[in-house]
């Protein structure tokens, strides 16, 4: 392993293992006594059936990942008000926050090389793969920066460093879960998804090269969903756009179509915070399950405000559970280093 590499990995290790040795052996043993029972927690919860209490006694003490939050061409309306709904949910708002200015939303007028390599940026700092969400141009930049992690503008990503806003002198990271070096190419998000993005804006803008691959998802996601407003005139989608124009994977990645209803609006998509803090809108949304066959009816708000529930909701139950997917790995990792360190 190069020695820039090595300082790297041996920088990580030291922050997974480090505990709390400092403050003495019995405060070392009672730490290292918490650490496991709430390890023991995390790792008996089930990814997919995540309710409000398991989120906020259990998930909400464990690392989250970053998630890049990306808007539309004109933004009128940006995703800071989704953002803001994930941190009402129980998300960390902190891990929603750019981490050089703190902003919760970020243009979509940006080269998807860079979410790339930001992409990498994060993990090799925290362990977690980051998740990704755009609105509109914002979800075309997350097919465009998935499609960049499988090599579709060259075999080699320079990392991008977000908090300088400039490109690393690098094209690979050290995995800090396991020390071995890793490409940016190549890299595998856990999940992402696209919010009413659509054919029709693409032609308009000049972005002519995205609409043979607009529908293309690669391996370089694990999940992805793909939102539908029916009758969109922004994005140029009708009631049936799911089937006649679907994401569809190019190899094994699991993806998802769903059409939302035409009350939504292309534009006002982002605006969820103001379910969380309504107390029939939240229940519903924590009780949500996409796996159903027979979903119940949405509550019935007043003045319209249950519209964008359905992709509240279903979003949420992907984030908890991919942050719950992670958290669980970072455990195991960690507990394999610690096992490593004592052979």
């Amino acid at each position: 392993m190069p020695e820039p590499d090595r300082r790297r990995f041996c920088a990580a290790a030291l922050g997974l293992l480090a505990g709390r040795a400092a403050a003495g052996p019995a405060a070392a043993d009672a730490g290292a006594d918490a650490d496991a029972d709430a390890d023991a927690r995390l790792l008996a919860l089930d990814p997919v059936q995540l309710d409000a209490a398991a989120v906020r006694d259990v998930l909400a003490h464990a690392p989250a990942p970053r998630i890049l939050l990306l808007h539309g061409s004109v933004p009128l309306v940006t995703m800071a008000p989704f953002a803001r709904f994930l941190a009402a949910m129980g998300y960390p708002a902190e891990r929603l926050r750019h981490p050089r200015d703190g902003a919760l939303t970020r243009s979509s007028r940006v080269d998807s090389r860079e979410i790339a390599g930001t992409v990498a940026w994060h993990y090799e700092r925290d362990g977690l793969m980051p998740l990704l969400l755009g609105h509109s141009q914002g979800g075309m930049v997350v097919l465009q920066a998935l499609q960049d992690l499988a090599g579709a503008s060259g075999p080699r990503l320079p990392v991008w460093d977000p908090q300088r806003g400039a490109v690393e002198g690098r094209e690979a990271i050290v995995d800090p879960l396991d020390g071995t070096a890793r490409p940016v190419v190549g890299l595998q998000v856990p999940y992402a998804a696209a919010l009413a993005t659509g054919r029709t804006m693409r032609v308009l803008l000049g972005q002519w090269d995205m609409l043979p691959r607009l529908r293309s998802v690669p391996d370089t996601v694990a999940e992805f969903s793909g939102y539908f407003v029916a009758w969109d005139p922004i994005a140029g989608t009708g009631p049936d756009a799911a089937q006649r124009d679907p994401y569809r994977a190019t190899g094994r990645a699991r993806v998802r179509n769903v059409m939302l209803p035409a009350s939504y609006g292309h534009l006002r998509l982002p605006l969820t915070e103001a379910l969380a803090a309504d107390p029939a809108a939240r229940a519903w949304i924590e009780g949500y399950d996409p796996a159903r066959e027979d979903p119940p009816r949405p509550p019935d708000l007043p003045g319209g405000e249950r519209d964008n529930i359905v992709h509240a909701a279903d979003i949420w139950h992907s984030v908890k559970a991919h942050w719950c997917r992670q958290a669980q790995r970072r455990v195991r990792a960690r507990a394999a280093m610690r096992s490593k360190a004592r052979s």
